[in-house]
């Protein structure tokens, strides 16, 4: 068996008794006709083309073996085996056809996440942009609390440096089908289609696997891939290698233990040997006082709320006040924690509704009664210039 390396795909695929062919096709219009497909592959494999030739043509060229032998059907010399040589050659007729993409290429629209103006960076994240930055492939595990920027952050780091991310949102019923692809029906044919995993590799994209401890053991269909030796797609016989640049970055809430507590329902604990092929692990914690400030600045900014007196101290009055709350968690006083994303909540509620306190009640809703209540009441106690009604 020789192996051709597709060069345009990244992808390997098996194919007997021939020789190392290079295929050229790599501008290939979506829609051609009969002519192109059986002029190129008489450019790589000569007049006399056999079926295992056509089969490696259309696993590079993206349309199916079936259109391809119906196209040859005219030059058939017996079962399996055609001669496309001039002497052979009859009229043709074009007859335009639509190429399916079965394994697609990279020349496709970019997907570099856009800048937020709104991001502030802190934390592991200068270590992260180096990991992504570097080109290398080294998984990267991030666990934290909900709501502290973990996504976010990978987002914004591939951002700045202008790398293509492909975010995937693991949940217990996320299986192979779903990350590394499977057959799809489309216009009545059984054809391949990639998954998100496989779209990563072949792009050298950054794979982020969002709340991945959500995951059932399902997910171990990833191992080898996590080992960056690429993955075998057995269902089509191809196998596939991580083009230059490709990384696979993980976040959850917990290690991969499961929650012990109760409050993170629904993650798993995951495999001891999938965390192994994870070399790092970053634990990020919420934000120091000043850089959530900032934060709240900027998003009020956007929201167009003018930066005076009244609003900048209530930013400042939400940041005190979670960090007692966070405090008080941290020492076990309480149950629940305010993140950073329910503050942004709350200066989002603020610029629609104008009321600081109706903008913190309906934000804190999510609560029982007593934990709603006693956050309203700290906060009051910050901010002077509010009074809970009751009081």
């Amino acid at each position: 068996m020789t192996v051709v390396e597709l060069p345009h795909t990244g992808v390997v695929s098996p194919i007997h008794s021939l020789q190392l062919v290079q295929f050229h096709i790599r501008q290939m219009p979506r829609t051609i006709d009969s002519k192109f497909h059986i002029s190129t592959l008489v450019d790589n494999f000569g007049t006399e083309i056999d079926a295992d030739m056509v089969k490696a043509y259309c696993n590079s060229a993206n349309v199916s073996y079936q259109t391809m032998t119906k196209y040859l059907n005219q030059y058939k010399v017996r079962r399996g085996n055609w001669n496309v040589s001039d002497d052979n050659t009859p009229t043709m007729e074009q007859s335009p056809v639509t190429v399916e993409r079965v394994l697609p290429t990279t020349e496709v629209e970019t997907l570099v996440p856009a800048k937020d103006d709104t991001f502030v960076a802190f934390g592991g994240f200068r270590d992260l942009k180096k990991v992504i930055q570097s080109h290398q492939f080294y998984p990267v595990f991030i666990t934290g609390m909900s709501g502290n920027g973990k996504t976010f952050g990978v987002e914004q780091a591939c951002a700045q440096l202008g790398r293509e991310l492909i975010r995937v949102n693991i949940t217990v019923e996320t299986d192979e089908d779903d990350l590394i692809g499977g057959f799809r029906l489309l216009n009545g044919e059984t054809v391949w289609h990639n998954g998100p995993v496989i779209d990563a590799m072949s792009r050298g994209a950054v794979l982020l696997l969002d709340e991945i401890d959500l995951a059932s053991n399902k997910i171990l269909c990833l191992q080898s891939i996590l080992e960056g030796s690429g993955v075998f797609l057995k269902k089509i016989g191809v196998h596939v290698t991580p083009s230059n640049g490709f990384n696979v970055i993980a976040t959850a809430n917990t290690k991969g233990k499961g929650s012990e507590d109760g409050r993170f329902m629904g993650t798993n604990v995951l495999n001891e040997a999938f965390l192994e092929r994870f070399p790092v692990t970053f634990e990020q914690c919420y934000p120091t006082p000043s850089v959530e400030s900032k934060i709240l600045e900027n998003v009020a900014e956007r929201l167009n709320i003018p930066a005076i007196g009244e609003h900048t101290d209530f930013y400042k009055h939400l940041v005190d006040w979670a960090d007692i709350v966070r405090k008080t968690f941290n020492d076990g006083g309480i149950d629940e924690i305010i993140s950073t994303r329910r503050l942004v909540h709350i200066v989002r509620a603020y610029s629609i509704f104008g009321d600081k306190m109706k903008a913190i009640e309906l934000c804190l809703n999510r609560f029982d009664d007593d934990t709603k209540l006693s956050f309203m009441q700290l906060y009051t106690k910050l901010d002077a210039n509010i009074v809970l009604e009751g009081d």
